[in-house]
């Protein structure tokens, strides 16, 4: 059997950055990223101000830090997707695991995807990892798409537009207009769905939010096909 090949010294430095983006994450579940203050959490912790920063340089690796372990953790939860089943379902599937991920902490689902905290611009490799989501979602679009009602004007308008502005689709260049535009659809919707749940905007008007979720990705992944007015009885 083989030991630890890393020294006490580096199995100490560990475990108080992982206090402390613990504390971060306290703190921020109570005043939001903005208001993140590495000498609060070091007077938290017993600690002076300089001492906390021979473990995170300034704010912005702190926040650098729990950034990039919440978009690691929704790359894993996406990954964890099975790619079994036809593109319908594996959207379906990627959009239940969106939600179950996003409502299991509401403050990390901000930190990512609520209001940019100011001055903070995130690392190369945290857009790499965002990357990574967005090319399981497009291989699911790809394979969904075909499977609905035909596209109205505005959505060939977009999909003319998307043939020549795929950059953010990297990785997937021959991937259709149409799945370019199923995955831009999926991530803006439900995404708009879950940050209005998760502030609150339902609160108070008496819905199942769960239900309405589910029914806004029935309408992605199977769009309504046009159906005769209903007709009305006296």
């Amino acid at each position: 059997m083989t030991g630890s090949t890393t020294t006490p010294r580096e199995r100490y430095r560990q475990q108080v950055r992982t206090e402390v983006k613990e504390k971060a994450r306290q703190q921020i579940a109570g005043s939001g990223a903005s208001a993140l203050s590495l000498n609060a959490i070091a007077k938290q912790m017993g600690m002076s101000g300089p001492a906390l920063y021979r473990y995170f340089a300034n704010r912005d690796e702190l926040i650098t830090e729990l950034v990039t372990d919440a978009y690691r953790s929704l790359a894993d939860t996406f990954a964890a997707v099975s790619a079994d089943g036809t593109g319908p379902e594996r959207l379906t599937a990627l959009a239940t695991a969106l939600r179950h991920w996003a409502v299991a902490d509401p403050h990390r689902y901000f930190l990512i995807y609520g209001t940019p905290v100011p001055g903070y611009h995130a690392p190369d490799d945290v857009t790499a990892i965002a990357s990574e989501m967005m090319s399981v979602l497009l291989d699911a679009a790809t394979a969904a798409i075909g499977t609905g009602a035909g596209a109205g004007s505005g959505a060939r308008a977009l999909d003319a537009h998307l043939a020549d502005h795929r950059e953010w689709a990297d990785g997937h260049p021959d991937a259709p207009p149409a799945a370019l535009r199923t995955a831009l659809a999926f991530w803006t919707r439900l995404h708009g769905a879950l940050s209005l749940e998760l502030a609150g905007h339902f609160t108070g008007m008496g819905l199942d939010t769960a239900l309405l979720f589910a029914a806004e990705v029935d309408t992605l992944v199977s769009p309504p096909t046009p159906t005769d007015p209903p007709t009305m009885t006296k």
